[in-house]
């Protein structure tokens, strides 16, 4: 499905390259009278991190939590998306700790704390505290941009997927239920 979806974006920006900037095309081809439209649908929250290189490090510990299927369900759900780069900021050797199957507990409820049970967009977004589905809560600003808990931005936002909206974030947020000292 991947590389059918690639091969149609692959085909439509090219059709688009060859487009003058009024939409009128160089050539004399007369145009297909099929009219219909493929409009391809986004894929499961799951599906779009895992075709995003910069959320390898997510699906790789949203795989080791066992959480694949649960982010692949119907939702609607709102994934708060740390980078690559965010979990690499973590002390050093604390994502290895996580992901070891002793630590799975721990790895679901930092995981599940990224995620919001309803679909919230960019414009929704208001201050105040949103309950996660770790079951705790995170503290929202806007002032000077989309923060959590005031250690997390916010720096991409809107990302369809069938089931839900990911929104991008540079920290890696905690729940005040786990106390990471003890790994």
């Amino acid at each position: 499905m991947k590389k059918k979806l690639l091969a149609l974006a692959a085909t439509s920006l090219i059709a688009l390259s060859a487009c003058g900037a009024d939409g009128s095309t160089s050539d004399t081809t007369v145009p297909s009278s099929d009219t219909s439209e493929v409009v391809a649908e986004p894929g499961t929250i799951v599906e779009v991190a895992q075709s995003n290189a910069d959320f390898s490090t997510l699906v790789a510990a949203v795989t080791a939590a066992g959480l694949g299927d649960a982010l692949s369900g119907e939702g609607p759900l709102t994934v708060f998306a740390p980078t690559n780069a965010a979990f690499e900021a973590l002390p050093e050797g604390l994502l290895e700790k996580l992901l070891l199957p002793e630590n799975k507990e721990i790895l679901t409820k930092i995981l599940t704390y990224h995620v919001v049970g309803a679909k919230v967009m960019a414009a929704d977004v208001a201050a105040g505290d949103v309950t996660t589905l770790e079951g705790s809560t995170f503290a929202v600003t806007t002032d000077g941009g989309v923060k959590i808990n005031g250690s997390s931005t916010v720096t991409a936002t809107d990302i369809a997927a069938s089931n839900g909206v990911i929104h991008v974030i540079d920290a890696v947020i905690v729940p005040p239920t786990v106390d990471l000292s003890k790994l």
